[in-house]
């Protein structure tokens, strides 16, 4: 075979890997902040009829929906399982509009608006009264956030910024590790630079095997199978 030849088979055999092993990445389909439900334990959080990402329960009543959610967002719940329950809230509210296989009829943003003002109003009632509440300004931020996440377009969504308010809570716990995974998905198809910033100080403040850990594996496959992938994948030496 002559050197000419020799090297283009070369090349496309090389080209054929590359495209093979990008195919082969896990990828995660669908927004990011809807599509892919967080382990939570034994948590309390929304009514849930399985364990696929959109169980809804066909016979849960709307109308309860703001009541229940505050419920579940007492001082005391993770960040993890508050990130959960507005992800249940958001297709209870709003996704069932624009999927069909979500067996439950929404007609328009009412209880999406009700909910996101009942948790503005929690996180502004505290800055007014002097006693600024991280998790209500993450709450309120996470939730606005995870709405433009289904509909990023529409104009009756609040213009309100709801990363600046997720970095906010965060730097007031001291650069809280789940705050800091919540913005890494939100920046995730918006600026690389800024997600791997997030990305860094929440492995930063994992460890092996906790709820955090799991969640980041689980939702950032191609960064790693493992905390310890996923700490090499950012430039963290194995701690």
């Amino acid at each position: 075979m002559q050197i000419s030849q020799a090297f283009r088979v070369f090349k496309r055999t090389t080209v054929a890997i590359i495209l093979i092993t990008a195919l082969s990445l896990p990828t995660l389909a669908g927004p990011l902040l809807i599509c892919h439900p967080y382990e939570i334990g034994n948590a309390k959080s929304l009514p849930w009829a399985g364990q696929n990402w959109r169980d809804v329960q066909s016979n849960y009543d709307l109308k309860h929906l703001v009541d229940d959610t505050l419920s579940c967002l007492t001082p005391q719940t993770p960040v993890i399982v508050r990130m959960e329950t507005i992800r249940r809230a958001m297709i209870y509210a709003e996704w069932a509009k624009v999927d069909h296989k979500v067996n439950y009829a929404v007609r328009d943003h009412t209880v999406t608006r009700a909910l996101f003002e009942k948790l503005k109003a929690r996180a502004d009632a505290a800055e007014r009264a002097g006693k600024s509440d991280a998790l209500a300004i993450f709450d309120a931020g996470y939730f606005i956030e995870s709405w433009r996440n289904i509909v990023a377009k529409d104009a009756t969504i609040p213009a309100v910024n709801g990363y600046e308010m997720i970095k906010k809570a965060s730097a007031m716990r001291n650069a809280d590790a789940t705050m800091e995974f919540a913005a890494a998905l939100i920046t995730s198809h918006t600026d690389k630079s800024l997600q791997q910033q997030h990305l860094q100080k929440a492995i930063v403040g994992t460890s092996e095997g906790s709820l955090l850990a799991i969640n980041l594996v689980r939702l950032f496959p191609d960064k790693g199978q493992s905390l310890a992938q996923l700490r090499a994948s950012v430039g963290l030496a194995k701690r």
